[in-house]
């Protein structure tokens, strides 16, 4: 028993145990975070360096944080459409602009869906209103409105090479129209 108790004190004089989750300081100039980087801003980030399904997580990460809003619903459907998941990210844009009706690019991103699915006429009419609450200042949904009424009065319309395009929203109300193959 005596033997017990003298080696239950010699833990208790060499420290014992390391509590968990500590490790060695980290090097001179390191800076300390304390919080986590918004999921929306590491979702816009992935989309323009082209990592569609890395976004998509980003952006169910900022749904747990933020809840289902207009942003958050509008960038997931974004990641489907680039993602070529059409029906996915037409579903998600229509909850996005019923969540907020005055959002627009959750407006601009669903006409860029019916757009891609043949659905040119009320793609004219989801860009009118995206154009109208943008008041005309983005140069991107000036152009899908463009192309829109283009393709809704000439369905024979070609815009030269047929590329396809998509809205990728960026930041806070910057918006960058990307073409692809």
């Amino acid at each position: 028993m005596a033997a017990l108790a003298a080696l239950l004190a010699a833990c208790q004089q060499t420290g014992g145990l390391v509590p968990l989750n500590e490790g060695p300081k980290p090097p001179p100039g390191t800076p300390q975070v304390t919080e986590a980087v918004d999921g929306l801003v590491v979702g816009h980030r992935l989309m323009a360096a082209g990592e569609y399904e890395l976004a998509l997580k980003a952006y169910y990460r900022a749904a747990g944080e933020y809840g289902l809003n207009a942003d958050v619903l509008s960038a997931i459907g974004s990641a489907n459409l680039r993602l070529g998941r059409l029906g996915q990210a037409e579903t998600i844009l229509r909850r996005a602009t019923e969540k907020d009706d005055r959002f627009a690019p959750a407006w601009n991103n669903l006409g860029v869906v019916l757009m891609e699915t043949g659905q040119a006429p009320e793609a004219r009419r989801v860009f009118q209103i995206a154009f109208a609450l943008d008041s005309g200042k983005s140069d991107a949904i000036r152009e899908n409105l463009r192309l829109a009424i283009a393709k809704s009065e000439n369905p024979a319309y070609d815009a030269g090479n047929n590329e396809k395009f998509g809205l990728v929203r960026r930041g806070s109300g910057r918006y960058l129209l990307l073409s692809t193959p």
